[in-house]
């Protein structure tokens, strides 16, 4: 049964009005403990990745997209890195290329406030809840790419409160205070890790029920219960 619009405009402006309630330092502080805690190689992804790679593009090695995952392109770029600092050259980021590694800081892909953050990690923990960190990212990365497409809003409150877009937004679910976990994940979003690999849509096959507009997409991936398209 579809809601009514007078309970989704009330589900939205408890949204917005919420968001001022979440722990705005505890967001703002939020570190990046994974960087540093694994050596990294080709075929790694996560958080940690976007982070490295956004280190080298900082001091030119690296030219390609910060996408989290470690592929050919961060392979040369380490090597490059490995090489200037007299490193064995072998495309692994472990432990001594990171004691080489400048103290850079990592910086968002946008230009967004910290209210922007939390009401990213809101719309997380509705459409994730239940996934694991990636399937959160992939999620957030969603509403970024769509930042970036022509087809929707560009900011992350517009493509967020677009209507019709989010069933979170709809049921409440996106109201719910959001856990460390998905202010993290909305971090790693912005910081460029995209497990959704550019996808601009996602779907839940098990509980979709308007499912019409799937054909006219491209298949992406598959990520826990999400599958992701183009």
């Amino acid at each position: 049964m579809m809601l009514s619009r007078s309970r989704v405009l009330i589900s939205v402006m408890l949204l917005l009005i919420m968001v001022t309630f979440v722990n705005l330092e505890e967001a703002e502080a939020l570190e990046l403990t994974e960087f540093g805690s694994r050596a990294m190689r080709r075929g790694d992804e996560g958080i940690d990745v976007a982070v490295l790679q956004q280190k080298l593009k900082q001091m030119s090695f690296y030219s390609g997209n910060i996408d989290g995952i470690y592929g050919g392109g961060t392979v040369e770029a380490v090597k490059k890195f490995q090489q200037q600092n007299g490193l064995q050259v072998d495309g692994v980021f472990g432990e001594t290329s990171f004691k080489v590694l400048p103290d850079l800081k990592a910086e968002l892909n946008y230009n967004i406030s910290r209210d922007d953050i939390i009401l990213l990690a809101r719309i997380i923990h509705g459409e994730a809840r239940g996934e694991d960190f990636r399937g959160k990212v992939a999620v957030g990365s969603v509403i970024l790419n769509r930042i970036a497409s022509n087809q929707f809003p560009d900011t992350i409150r517009d493509v967020i409160l677009q209507k019709g877009q989010f069933s979170s937004l709809m049921d409440g679910q996106a109201n719910y205070y959001p856990g460390e976990e998905e202010l993290q994940a909305a971090r790693a979003a912005l910081l460029g890790y995209d497990p959704a690999l550019g996808s601009i849509y996602f779907y839940n096959p098990d509980i979709a029920t308007n499912t019409a507009w799937i054909s006219r997409r491209n298949f992406v991936t598959r990520i826990g219960g999400h599958v992701f398209l183009r």
